[in-house]
């Protein structure tokens, strides 16, 4: 065999390999590497625009806690508003109770001072008239009367 020869063949298969590479083995490799390039390329910009709404999320989570820290402030205020309001009332009410039962008590204890007054009036006056009969029944002497009316006082 010719080395010539053997170079020429060589060079003509080198090339008809080069071309089959070219025409059906290179095309569906770039197209692999496209694609694969793409899906990097979509998953990064999936990453960024996930980071973007990461960051919209928490920032409307602060503003939804702010805001709730606020409401739940004024609830607090508007809760020891309404428990100070309530212990007022149920003071004034107590208050007036109170009143109402020193009220009704003063006025049973001058009824019942009333009763007794008049109870013991009748019952001075029933002694008097059995003093007045006891001292009739008797001769009149300063001792026994004296005595009589030590009694009396003795009962009253």
């Amino acid at each position: 065999m010719n080395l010539n020869a053997t170079l020429f063949f060589q060079m003509i298969v080198f090339f008809v390999l080069g071309w089959f590479t070219m025409k059906f083995v290179w095309p569906p490799l770039t197209k692999a590497m496209d694609d694969r390039r793409q899906k990097i390329a979509d998953g990064l910009a999936a990453a960024d625009k996930g980071k973007a709404d990461l960051a919209q999320a928490q920032a409307r989570i602060s503003l939804i806690e702010a805001s709730a820290k606020t409401e739940n402030h004024a609830r607090m205020v508007e809760a020891e508003k309404q428990a100070t309001a309530l212990l007022d009332q149920a003071r004034r009410e107590a208050e007036a109770e109170k009143a109402r039962i020193i009220a009704q008590a003063q006025q049973d204890a001058a009824q019942e001072a009333q009763r007794i007054r008049e109870s013991l009036r009748s019952d001075v006056a029933v002694l008097a008239v059995k003093g007045a009969e006891q001292i009739l029944k008797r001769e009149v002497d300063a001792q026994a009367h004296a005595g009589l009316l030590e009694q009396l006082k003795a009962q009253l």
